[in-house]
């Protein structure tokens, strides 16, 4: 079945059963792999995407429920907020394995699109549930508040 997804601002035909987790749909019909497949039960965070601006889990989301959603990848972020936390990331050396920081950023982009100033409580409230193996957590905080503080200069 042809299902039409708009993915990083460009509609794209998908063949997959309506039940196919947007994730693989990404990853292995797209060929887009900055995805991550981390868990499979939205746990852990590596395959965050947004959907209509909400950070999402993509591997519990299903492509027949996505038609006619705007749908964004780590691929497709083009915004000033996502400028300033790419830029911190990189500045601040928050990666180490990188599995992942995918997931990270882009949550990290809807926590700052929501809330350009957070506390630390925010930051954490809104980051649980993306798990980094390397626990990098310090400094993912610490980039979120560094891109704040971008976004205001």
């Amino acid at each position: 079945m042809a299902i039409t997804l708009k993915i990083n601002g460009e509609e794209k035909s998908v063949e997959a059963p309506p039940d196919m987790p947007l994730l693989w749909a990404i990853r292995d019909v797209l060929g887009m792999t900055g995805t991550k497949f981390g868990c499979g039960v939205a746990s852990c965070g590596a395959c965050t995407v947004h959907v209509d601006g909400e950070p999402t889990r993509s591997c519990q989301a299903q492509v027949g429920d996505l038609e006619g959603a705007e749908i964004t990848t780590i691929e497709g972020l083009n915004s000033d907020v996502a400028a300033a936390v790419q830029s911190a990331w990189a500045d601040l050396d928050v990666v180490q394995c990188g599995y992942c920081q995918s997931g990270q950023i882009m949550s990290a982009v809807g926590l700052l699109t929501e809330k350009a100033k957070p506390t630390d409580e925010d930051i954490d409230s809104y980051m649980w549930g993306n798990v980094c193996r390397c626990a990098t957590y310090t400094r993912i905080r610490a980039a979120i508040h560094e891109a704040s503080k971008r976004m205001e200069a």
